[in-house]
């Protein structure tokens, strides 16, 4: 989903509690990663990967310009021949202490040895963040958390941004009139990841110098010249 389409997103949402909500838990993110800590681990269950949001995370850190905010991918399998920001395993969580974030992303339900790894993060002083259906021992472990609404019964997680219309490119968006619809878990990533890299860092304060003196320079290259009597 393209700035463009997440813009419409929040217009269809703007009489909601949506918008507020997600920029409240982005703000929550960006507040736990520390430039210099343990950086951000994005973790999803045994049967769904959030390659996805990793991609649009690393996107705004690129744009935001808070490379804190550009995740690792913690997988449960890792396929042979891998390339290596794609070959990190779960013992990578066993390595979570103070200054990491993990962010637990998943539509189902985890199970024991991913809320024990998660348990473990937390206790060695990682902060933790979950987005997922709203399973309530991962959210007893988590700091923070946002809930979307569980996938169809049947359907293949891994398979939602495909099937999602209101992620389909050449289809408008149709949300439902509901005040504040429950909106799926795909949706509600491009909404805190959007909303992430917004309010980055000021500028250090001799840009913010050089860019003054720029902006005279230009206003006097502009204005008319004085009268000459």
């Amino acid at each position: 989903m393209d700035a463009v389409r997440v813009a419409l997103l929040r217009e269809v949402l703007a009489g909601t509690e949506w918008i507020a909500t997600t920029r409240r838990f982005a703000g929550s993110l960006r507040s736990a990663l520390a430039p210099h800590g343990g950086g951000l681990l994005l973790v999803g269950s045994a049967g769904y990967e959030p390659w996805h949001l990793a991609a649009h995370l690393d996107d705004e850190a690129a744009w935001s310009g808070l490379p804190e905010l550009s995740p690792t991918l913690v997988r449960h399998r890792v396929p042979a021949g891998a390339p290596p920001h794609l070959a990190v395993g779960p013992g990578r969580l066993a390595a979570a202490g103070r200054g990491a974030t993990l962010l637990v992303v998943t539509p189902e339900r985890p199970d024991a040895g991913l809320l024990e790894r998660v348990h473990d993060a937390r206790r060695n002083g990682a902060t933790v963040l979950a987005l997922d259906s709203g399973d309530r021992d991962l959210h007893t472990l988590a700091h923070d958390a946002l809930t979307a609404a569980p996938p169809p019964p049947g359907t293949d997680p891994r398979l939602t941004p495909e099937v999602n219309p209101t992620l389909d490119p050449d289809l408008p968006l149709n949300l439902p009139p509901d005040p504040a619809p429950l909106l799926d878990l795909d949706t509600v990533q491009h909404l805190v990841s959007a909303a992430a890299g917004e309010n980055s860092r000021p500028a250090p304060r001799h840009h913010r110098r050089f860019r003054d003196r720029l902006a005279r320079l230009a206003e006097g290259l502009a204005a008319p010249p004085p009268p000459r009597w």
